[in-house]
């Protein structure tokens, strides 16, 4: 009995190994190239499995990433202010719709007072006039900025970036999504 008990936990860090083999992180995002499609063999479904819960996409439809963690490799936390920027041009690109959704430390979304969860191109972000826009991720309203306001919980939390229909910069792994920066 205690060599499979054993070999039952050998084989679960085994397979976080691997899993992390998978595994793509860009300015503190994590991604998993071919999630979702059809035969791409038991591991790679294991790992999708184990870093994105609940329904996934082949990528042509739809590609996700997620972080809990600022440029600075920081735990994201309602305690700070942050700014995700997306330069002039540089929104996800896409052939039907992108979002950025907000859940707490066990992914669940946060009450806050305007009753946001996710902001994206259908959110009526406001550009500055560069061209860039960029996104506040904070407990309190940010001053002049509500428009590009996801309100964050006052503990730790999740961000979840999902691009349906992603253009071919996301599909050919060229996009890079922006870091989440504390706010200075």
């Amino acid at each position: 009995m205690q060599g499979i008990i054993i070999g039952g936990i050998l084989a679960f860090i085994t397979f976080q190994i691997l899993a992390r083999a998978y595994v793509t992180q860009v300015n503190g995002w994590t991604t998993i190239y071919g999630c979702g499609e059809p035969g791409n063999g038991i591991l790679l479904r294991g790992a999708c499995g184990a870093i994105f819960p609940g329904p996934i996409n082949v990528p042509e439809e739809a590609m996700y990433w997620h972080t809990n963690k600022d440029d600075a490799a920081q735990k994201l936390s309602g305690q700070h202010d942050y700014i995700m920027h997306f330069p002039a041009g540089q929104l996800p690109p896409n052939n039907a719709f992108w979002s950025l959704t907000l859940g707490d430390s066990r992914n669940h979304f946060v009450s806050n007072p305007i009753n946001r969860y996710s902001v994206g191109d259908r959110s009526g972000l406001v550009p500055n006039a560069d061209g860039s826009v960029e996104i506040y991720i904070q407990n309190a309203a940010p001053a002049g900025h509500e428009s590009n306001w996801l309100p964050a919980p006052p503990g730790d939390f999740i961000l979840w970036l999902r691009v349906y229909l992603p253009g071919k910069a996301i599909l050919d792994g060229q996009y890079k999504v922006p870091a989440v920066a504390q706010a200075q």
